[in-house]
């Protein structure tokens, strides 16, 4: 079956509700600072919310054709895509990464949780959990939000895309991270590079795993396990006092390996990831 096919099937399973009433590829659900869309699972009572945000200069209706969005509606949970947009940078569509050097035309920091209360309203949705991922530029901010604003859901998965420098000194809580990456990305590569002569520089990923460890109250440096499945490479940081740490390494670039939505959920729900990886 086609992807084309697999996607038109999951938008007839999973339509758009007419209590959310927007939503949709073509009609955002619009907020005074910015833009987001939305597909409801059809189901009673959805478990809760996945929110995706896009990498530097993407958009958020692309994402509704995503697999992390067909996992999440497959498994009764809200989905969510925002637009980034920061009308006088390079990307007009980038989140507000923290960082040395980056001025915002918008604060994320309140625009996300501007699209969090406002999806609350449109579906009548009080509780159940919340994932909050993102790629690239998008994968950055959500390392940002998991350290500036833990509360804000329950488990964060980055895809290749981590701190920026200057990156903090700390973090406000632990919090459960799955980060994934791929070894040979070279648009952001696994020890970050840096442009204008070293103006703006990308974060080290090991660096900031160093940061969120010491967060969480890891005793030990080193994961207590290491795992292999095939072209993924698991480190395992789940004995920490609090919060959870998981990185998965994959041999392809600047992407995410066959799957990865699949295994981001398993272990959202707190299944799988141990068994498999």
């Amino acid at each position: 079956m086609s992807r084309l096919l697999i996607a038109m099937l999951s938008f007839v399973l999973f339509p758009i509700s007419a209590a959310a009433a927007c939503g949709g590829r073509d009609d955002p659900c619009a907020l005074p600072n910015g833009n987001y869309h939305m597909a409801v699972p059809e189901v009673t009572q959805p478990r809760g919310i996945v929110m995706h945000l896009h990498g530097g200069g993407g958009r958020g209706r692309g994402l509704l054709n995503s697999d992390l969005a067909r996992e999440a509606l497959a498994r009764g949970y809200v989905f969510v895509a925002p637009d980034g947009d920061q009308p006088t940078r390079r990307f007009k569509r980038d989140w507000s990464v923290r960082g040395k050097n980056l001025d915002y035309d918008r604060q994320d920091f309140g625009f996300l949780p501007d699209v969090m209360a406002d999806v609350r309203a449109r579906t009548g949705l009080d509780g159940g959990t919340v994932l909050l991922a993102g790629f690239s530029r998008g994968g950055s901010f959500v390392w940002d939000m998991a350290c500036q604003m833990p509360d804000f859901a329950d488990a964060y998965a980055p895809l290749a895309g981590t701190f920026w420098d200057d990156l903090p000194t700390g973090c406000a809580a632990p919090v459960r991270l799955f980060h994934s990456h791929g070894w040979n990305d070279r648009t952001v590569p696994l020890e970050g590079r840096s442009f204008g002569g070293g103006a703006v520089v990308q974060g080290d990923v090991w660096a900031s795993l160093k940061i969120l460890r010491e967060t969480n109250g890891c005793d030990a440096r080193q994961p207590e396990r290491n795992s292999f499945e095939d072209d993924l490479w698991f480190r395992h940081w789940s004995d920490c006092a609090a919060g959870d740490i998981r990185l998965m390494l994959h041999k392809g670039g600047h992407g995410a390996p066959q799957g990865w939505a699949t295994r981001v959920m398993d272990w959202f729900e707190g299944k799988g990831l141990d068994a498999e990886g």
